[in-house]
């Protein structure tokens, strides 16, 4: 015969059980959407818009999306206050932070006046002219 969660659960000590019931609504805090989150951080899709400098519908979009670019994951972490970190967790070493995605690239770097090579434009001979003839009169040789 079959065993239900309940009959398992009334098995369990009640300090044990808890202890379970502590931690899984830790678990489950620890989980948020981007609507949870936006709300915990008491903004409205209106003031995050703003700071995002995207429109209310932006927000709104993103919210209901299930696949992001990072950089707009990140860009919404940060407009709710937040930082993104990636940590890449392997079975059988130490978690791992991942770095160099989804961030902005560095503006590209200018050579200063200083720095710049001088180029200077080729000398061409000048090119000769040819003479000018003498006026012809108006006789004929």
């Amino acid at each position: 015969m079959a065993v239900t969660l309940e009959q398992v659960l009334a098995e369990i000590p009640s300090d044990r059980r808890e202890r379970i019931e502590q931690r899984a609504a830790e678990l489950i805090a620890e989980e948020l959407n981007l609507r949870e989150m936006r709300r915990l951080r008491k903004l409205t899709q209106a003031r995050l818009s703003k700071k995002l400098k995207i429109g209310q519908e932006g927000v709104s979009r993103i919210e209901k999306r299930t696949d992001l670019y990072l950089s707009t994951l990140r860009s919404y972490v940060e407009g709710v206050g937040g930082k993104l970190s990636l940590v890449v967790e392997f079975p059988d070493r130490a978690p791992v932070l991942l770095t160099g995605l989804g961030e902005p690239e560095p503006p590209a770097r200018r050579r200063s006046a200083k720095a710049k090579t001088p180029t200077k434009p080729k000398a061409t001979p000048p090119t000769p002219r040819p003479a000018k003839a003498p006026p012809r009169s108006g006789r004929a040789a």
